[in-house]
């Protein structure tokens, strides 16, 4: 047995090392361990909303201007209709996966976060935690394992409600973005999104519940990208994930306790995931402290409340054509009803504005 650790953080991802670097802060002994090796990949839309930006700024990560690119808001595109808003407390970040790991694990190590990677955990022997033919005790194990999470079978967290699962590949462009916009275009069967990550580069991303919607789809599906993505432009090669929508019926169970992916995911539609699991990170601490977990979980479903709800809504466009056409148009004919629109997604609307917003696109709608 190796010496005991306050807390031990299954997972090697950005959720895990906020986990690691917010409990460290407040004084727990902190190791973290992945079967991976830095920096971590995955196939995801890298464009960060504000809150996520804020919540980097309060983990003390920096990331270089040169690997980022400054978001202004979000712009939909449609059967021949546009609709754009700009998020309205700050800027939001395009920044590579690799790039934003890089930079959680700089603080990590900064902050004195034992790290082992190319370690992978193969199970939570009596309350601690086997990494290969080493176990490890631990007050505490942060299973940060992402949506497939090994953690939480290990604790017998699985039972939960899932939705269908979408299916998301990823690419990236060499060349100039042309907007300072997410970009996210509709068809009848996927969403591409379109997000610059630095002065030369562009992340794409097509998401569908369809697993064959594939870069090469865009002539048929998004003719308005076809002469923006020319295969010579083309970076490395794709990457794909399956994204969905679960929520457990428990986040802990004796000294596991869950954050992120791991706990419970989101759509990628909604943009949420990481927010999410940066707010368990910075949320985790005072009630591993108090030993609360009953509170943790509380704030857990709160915090998990509005993104479900927005992914729901947000699938629901994806997959009805006539329903999306006539919230489009609505938001064409009121764009201050799209601002409102994204401030309720980002949770950045009170009840009394989003009850007023709800009210004007129900007129809208009805009308157009």
């Amino acid at each position: 047995m190796n010496r005991r650790t306050n807390a031990f953080v299954v997972g090697g991802g950005p959720t895990g090392l906020a986990a690691a670097i917010c409990l460290r802060e407040k004084g727990f002994t902190v190791r973290i361990a992945d079967g991976a090796s830095p920096p971590i990949d995955k196939a995801c839309g890298e464009g960060l909303m504000p809150d996520t930006v804020a919540a980097l700024r309060r983990l003390g990560v920096k990331i270089s201007p040169q690997d980022s690119f400054p978001l202004r808001g979000i712009r939909f595109v449609a059967g021949g209709v546009t609709i754009a808003a700009d998020f309205s407390q700050d800027l939001g970040l395009g920044v590579r996966r690799t790039a934003l790991h890089a930079g959680m694990l700089a603080q990590a190590e900064k902050v004195g976060v034992e790290c082992m990677w190319n370690s992978p955990v193969t199970g939570l022997p009596g309350g601690g935690v086997q990494v290969r033919d080493r176990l490890f005790a631990a007050d505490w194990i942060i299973g940060a394992d992402g949506s497939r999470s090994r953690t939480r079978k290990w604790a017998g967290l699985e039972a939960s409600k899932k939705r269908i699962p979408r299916y998301a590949f990823r690419t990236h462009f060499r060349r100039a973005p042309w907007s300072s916009y997410v970009e996210v275009y509709w068809s009848d069967h996927a969403q591409a999104y379109v997000t610059p990550v630095a002065d030369n580069e562009v992340c794409l991303v097509v998401l569908s519940e369809q697993p064959n919607m594939r870069a090469e789809i865009i002539p048929a599906l998004f003719p308005e990208l076809t002469d923006r993505f020319p295969a010579s432009m083309l970076i490395g090669t794709e990457r794909g994930a399956i994204t969905t929508t679960n929520r457990l019926h428990r986040v802990f169970r004796d000294n596991v306790v869950l954050v992120g992916d791991a706990s419970g995911s989101v759509d990628a539609i909604t943009g949420e995931g990481l927010n999410l699991g940066f707010q368990h990170a910075l949320a985790l601490p005072q009630f591993l402290d108090s030993g609360n977990l009953l509170a943790y979980q509380k704030i857990h479903r709160s915090l998990q409340f509005r993104p479900a709800i927005m992914a729901y809504f947000l699938s629901l466009l994806g997959r009805q054509k006539n329903l999306r056409d006539r919230i489009f148009r609505s938001f064409a004919a009121d764009p201050s009803l799209f601002s409102n629109f994204l401030d309720l997604h980002l949770g950045h609307a009170s009840r009394p504005r989003a009850a007023l917003a709800a009210t004007r696109l129900g007129w809208r709608f009805a009308t157009c």
